[in-house]
């Protein structure tokens, strides 16, 4: 199995956590037919253009193929006071 730490090396180390944010936030805003999604995109997150936005997205892409395959663990989540009955409901019926 890949090592976590690989999956997050992938992701472009230069942005800060607030233009991965705003990033993300983008392509919710921006779907894939929007005229010149990728400047948009560029200048919504600041201190990037078109080519680096496109690179980030395909990052995403590979990542979340990964995460799908399997080949990246997902973090294990602690439980919090409030979440033990009602998440334990809502997760059974997901199975």
């Amino acid at each position: 199995m890949e090592s976590t730490q690989h999956f997050s090396q992938s992701y472009n180390s230069n942005w800060t956590a607030e233009q991965n944010k705003l990033f993300e936030n983008a392509l919710v805003t921006y779907d894939k037919d929007i005229p010149d999604r990728w400047r948009r995109i560029a200048k919504l997150v600041g201190g990037t253009n078109e080519e680096e936005v496109k690179r980030q997205y395909e990052i995403l892409l590979e990542d979340i193929k990964r995460i799908e395959s399997g080949k990246v663990p997902l973090p294990k989540y602690r439980r919090t006071a409030g979440s033990s009955k009602t998440n334990d409901i809502a997760n059974e019926q997901q199975r």
